[in-house]
C-alpha cells in the first residue's frame, strides 16, 4: 500500500552547490503529500532562487528574520516570526546542510532566520540533516565532531553519499538524492505503522436534533477526541476521512479530509457512504439518541410552546457498521457510561459487533466532554482492558492507535 507523507515540513536551505536540488526536494515532498515551507540562508540565493522555491512549495520562501519593503515613512515591514515557523511544523528538514550551517548550529548561532528556527524548535519533534559538502570538508575532524554534537542532542542525518562532488573529486560529501531523502523521512518517522496507507473513517464531535429553527437537542461533545484521532492517524501516514457534527475547531493536516453534518441522520448518511471504502471505522462522536417526530417549521413563540416534545430513535450507526463490516475491516466505538462502565462497555462490545471500545467514566475528573485530557479504558476480545491514565487527549489518541495497530 503507497504510503503518503502527510507531514508540514520546514525546509531550510543553506549555501551550497547541493541547493540546486532544493526544488526537486521541495516537488518530492508535496507530491508525497506534504506541506513545505521554507527557509533559506542568504547565501543559499546564490545557488537557487527564493522564486523557484515558492513556487514548487506554494508558499513564500523566507530568508529574514524581519522583510523590509520600500524606504521612509512608506516602508512596509514583515516579521516572520521564528517561533510560529518553528511551532507550526511537524519536522524540520535542513538540505543541503553546509559545513558552515553545521558549525553554526552545533555552536547555537542564532543570526538569521533559519537558525532562529532551529533554536525554536520544539524538542519532542524530528529534526533531521541532509550534509553536503566536499570530501575533505566532510572527513575534517571539526565537521565531524559538530555532526557528532547535533546527533547527540537528537539531531538525524540522512547521507551524505559517494559520488561525483562539485570539486571534480570523487567521494563522500554528495547529498542524498531528493526521492531518497523522502523515502528515509517516511521510514524514520511512519517507524513501520500499520497504519500508513490505510483508509480511516472517524467521526467526530455531537450532532443536532432540531425542535424548532432555532432550538435544537444536543449534547456536550466537542469533538476534541475525534479531532485528536484524526491527526495522530494522519501522523502515521494514514488516508482519513473525518465526519464532523458542530464544533469550534480546525484541522489544518494533510491526509484528513473534512465532512461537516450537523443532525444524526446526516451523520449517518455521510458515515455510511464512507463505510465500505474504509479499513477501519472509528466512530467517536456523541450522536443523538433521539431526534423530535415533527420539528417545528417556525420559530415556536413562548406563547405557543408545546407542552411535550414526541421524540423518536435515531438510526445507530454503530450497530448499522457491526453487521455490514466485513472481516478485513477494523470497528472501534467508544461507550460513555456513569454506571457499571466495565460491564456496559462489554455488552457494548459485543452487541454491536465491535473490535474495540474505548470506555469514557463521567466520574472520572477531567475526562469526558469539555476536557484537553481523557481518561479511558480500552477493551478488546482477546485482551486484558487497557487503563489508561488521565493524560491530553493527543496521547489518549496515540495509545488508542497503538492498540488498534496490533489488529491489523
Amino acid at each position: 500500500m503507497e504510503r503518503v507523507f502527510q507531514r508540514k515540513v520546514l525546509l531550510g536551505v543553506t549555501g551550497g552547490i547541493a541547493a540546486f536540488k532544493a526544488p526537486m526536494l521541495v516537488r518530492a515532498l508535496v507530491k508525497a503529500g506534504a506541506q513545505v515551507q521554507v527557509v533559506m540562508t542568504r547565501s543559499a540565493h546564490d545557488f537557487v532562487t527564493p522564486l523557484a522555491l515558492s513556487t514548487v512549495s506554494g508558499r513564500p520562501a523566507l530568508t529574514e528574520l524581519v522583510d523590509r519593503r520600500g524606504s521612509g515613512d512608506a516602508a512596509e515591514v514583515t516579521w516572520n516570526d521564528h517561533v510560529h515557523l518553528a511551532n507550526w511544523a511537524d519536522l524540520f528538514l535542513i538540505a543541503p546542510a553546509t559545513a558552515n550551517t553545521v558549525e553554526r548550529l552545533s555552536h547555537g548561532r542564532c543570526d538569521d532566520l533559519l537558525s532562529a528556527c532551529f533554536l525554536s524548535f520544539p524538542a519532542s519533534r524530528p529534526v533531521f540533516m541532509a550534509p553536503a559538502m566536499d570530501l575533505e570538508m566532510y572527513r575534517d575532524t571539526a565537521t565531524q565532531a559538530n555532526l557528532a554534537t547535533l546527533r547527540a542532542r537528537g539531531v538525524r542525518t540522512i547521507g551524505p553519499e559517494h559520488g561525483d562532488l562539485a570539486s571534480g573529486l570523487v567521494g563522500e560529501g554528495r547529498m542524498t538524492e531528493p526521492d531518497a531523502i523522502v523515502e528515509a523521512l517516511i521510514a524514520a518517522l511512519f517507524g513501520g505503522s500499520k497504519l500508513a496507507g490505510k483508509r480511516l473513517l472517524i467521526n467526530a464531535g455531537p450532532t443536532q436534533e432540531a425542535i424548532d429553527p432555532v432550538r435544537y437537542i444536543g449534547n456536550r461533545s466537542t469533538g476534541r477526541m475525534g479531532f485528536a484521532l484524526a491527526a495522530e492517524a494522519a501522523m502515521r501516514g494514514a488516508r482519513v476521512e473525518l465526519v464532523t457534527g458542530p464544533v469550534a475547531l480546525s484541522l489544518d493536516r494533510p491526509g484528513v479530509n473534512r465532512t461537516d453534518v450537523v443532525s444524526a441522520a446526516e451523520m449517518a448518511a455521510a458515515c455510511k457512504a464512507r463505510f465500505a471504502g474504509c479499513d477501519v471505522a472509528i466512530l467517536s462522536a456523541a450522536v443523538a439518541d433521539w431526534r423530535p417526530v415533527t420539528p417545528a417549521a417556525e420559530k415556536l413563540k413562548k406563547a405557543d410552546r408545546p407542552q411535550t416534545v414526541e421524540l423518536e430513535p435515531t438510526e445507530d450507526i454503530l450497530a448499522w457498521m457491526g453487521v455490514q463490516k466485513r472481516v478485513d475491516q477494523r470497528l472501534v466505538g467508544f461507550a460513555l457510561e456513569t454506571t457499571d462502565e466495565l460491564a456496559h462497555a462489554r455488552a457494548k462490545l459485543e452487541r454491536k459487533n465491535l473490535d474495540l471500545v474505548v470506555l469514557n467514566s463521567l466520574r472520572d475528573a477531567g475526562a469526558g466532554f469539555g476536557h484537553d485530557t481523557n481518561k479511558v479504558t480500552i477493551i478488546g476480545r482477546d485482551k486484558d482492558p487497557l487503563v489508561l491514565p488521565l493524560m491530553s487527549k493527543a496521547a489518549t489518541a496515540s495509545a488508542i492507535l497503538d492498540r488498534l495497530e496490533a489488529l491489523l
